[in-house]
């Protein structure tokens, strides 16, 4: 089994709905994103999958969410923006596209981070 992982960053702003504390308020973060991918077995080449286009894939669907307000954003309506939902949600749009989506994780700040994944 091999895995591969990108990361990339965005910033936006979000506050967490039915939540009790500071992050109730409109706040920021400069969120970091690693998505992770497993494969059974290599190409030709010698490559799993190439980084180039994780980094472009993954690029894509960070900038929807890059410089917004995500609570405005249609897929986060109603659905609170916790970065665990994040993740699914970015998780979600990879899946579309790259089926060995392992994992993606979520970092709020340097020291928290969440991360979505299925079980096999």
């Amino acid at each position: 089994m091999y895995e591969i992982a990108i990361e990339d960053t965005f910033d936006a702003a979000h506050c967490l709905r039915d939540y009790e504390g500071s992050c109730s308020n409109l706040h920021g973060h400069t969120y970091r994103v690693r998505a992770a991918f497993r494969f059974r077995s290599l190409a030709d080449s010698g490559l799993a999958f190439d980084f180039k286009k994780a980094k472009d894939l993954l690029k894509s669907i960070l900038d929807h969410l890059d410089h917004k307000y995500i609570n405005e954003l249609s897929e986060f309506s109603i659905q609170n923006p916790s970065a665990e939902n994040i993740a699914r949600h970015i998780f979600d749009r990879i899946k579309d596209q790259v089926e060995q989506v392992y994992s993606v994780s979520v970092w709020e700040t340097p020291t928290s981070c969440a991360t979505y994944f299925e079980e096999d």
